[in-house]
């Protein structure tokens, strides 16, 4: 297939988890034979911080306009087989109403950020999707499941919601063996309505035993809060980087957004990061986790400090990773999103 993906950034990492989905998607997609041309918007904040500034799977174009866009790319877009436009895509609503009216073949909307999208149309925020689009859209690429997914067809008028949920490289993720740096650590960019449950899950049980040796990575926390004596701060950890820092920890852990969390259904991707490094991680609980890891097998729910305090001193962390991982491997594959994304589309064209 030719597709062409319309993309917040695949050439930074920073402050975002959609470039590391993009880039295993794009390499899977091209190393199953697909041509595929990446689009994204030339933004100051990306620009000073590109860690992969030319992805060598497909193509990748950055362009600085919406009139550029238009001029360069009309005749890519008008001509593929799938075009994506994807969430929070600069202009998303000028650029959904120009792919939707120019592609000849299947469009998509992929939303990585499905719950978060959902709340803003809800309080008439139209920042990269607007109501009107969701019907134009011949495909909904959803990063939640479940019953958000009704929702979107029979409220929002989208003709086909399907689940699609993030991924992971496994020749980028496995397990390295490297002695632990860290009993307990997250990785994560700073979101306001994340920071109670990394109190709870990490901070919390660092203030209650200084000997935890603990590490939050991600950039834009506040100056102002204070971080337990015991917890190692990391501004910004590319991915290049990832592999080896869940190696070096003993357990990990894992916090979901408000949005995400009450629609359930919605994994992280350093889920299936960190459990294709075989290590084990300890989750805040949302509705749907267990669609995607067997409680206390696959992964360690807990809900307060204690239950986080108790787990390290009492889980079996080398036989949750190894199961966690081989869940993974079998279900969150970026070859086997590719494989899905084919048959959507194929039974797309079958049925026009």
């Amino acid at each position: 297939m030719r597709i062409v993906i319309l993309g917040l950034s695949v050439t930074s990492s920073w402050g975002n988890g959609h470039a590391t989905n993009y880039r295993a998607l794009m390499r899977a997609l091209d190393e199953r034979g697909h041509e595929v041309l990446f689009l994204e918007r030339d933004v100051p904040w990306y620009a000073a911080q590109r860690d992969l500034p030319d992805p060598p799977w497909g193509r990748t174009v950055l362009y600085s306009s919406l009139e550029e866009l238009r001029e360069r790319h009309a005749a890519a877009v008008r001509e593929a087989d799938l075009v994506v436009v994807g969430s929070y895509v600069p202009d998303g609503v000028e650029v959904g109403e120009w792919v939707t009216a120019g592609a000849r073949g299947v469009p998509a909307f992929y939303d990585i950020d499905t719950p978060v999208t959902l709340a803003k149309l809800k309080r008439g925020d139209h920042e990269y999707l607007a109501p009107h689009l969701i019907p134009r859209y011949r495909l909904y690429l959803s990063f939640t499941g479940g019953p958000t997914l009704r929702r979107l067809e029979e409220e929002l008028g989208s003709p086909c919601a399907q689940a699609f949920h993030c991924l992971v490289d496994p020749d980028v993720h496995f397990p390295e063996p490297l002695p632990a740096r860290w009993d307990l650590g997250y990785l994560g960019t700073y979101s306001e309505d994340r920071q109670p449950a990394l109190e709870r899950l990490l901070l919390e049980p660092a203030r209650r035993d200084p000997g935890l040796r603990c590490v939050v990575a991600g950039p834009q926390y506040p100056e102002h809060i204070e971080w337990p004596a015991n917890v190692e701060r990391i501004e910004h950890l590319p991915p290049a980087r990832h592999r080896r820092f869940y190696a070096e920890q003993r357990f990990t852990v894992n916090v979901t957004r408000a949005d995400m969390a009450r629609a359930g259904w919605s994994p992280s991707v350093r889920l299936f990061e960190a459990g294709a490094c075989a290590v084990p991680v300890i989750s805040d609980h949302w509705e749907g986790l267990d669609a995607f890891f067997d409680p206390g097998r696959e992964i360690i729910v807990a809900q307060a400090p204690e239950d986080v305090l108790r787990a390290l001193a009492e889980a079996d962390g080398p036989a949750i990773g190894a199961a966690a991982r081989e869940r993974v491997l079998r279900e969150h594959t970026a070859e086997q999103r590719a494989r899905q994304l084919e048959a959507l589309v194929d039974r797309m064209v079958v049925g026009a």
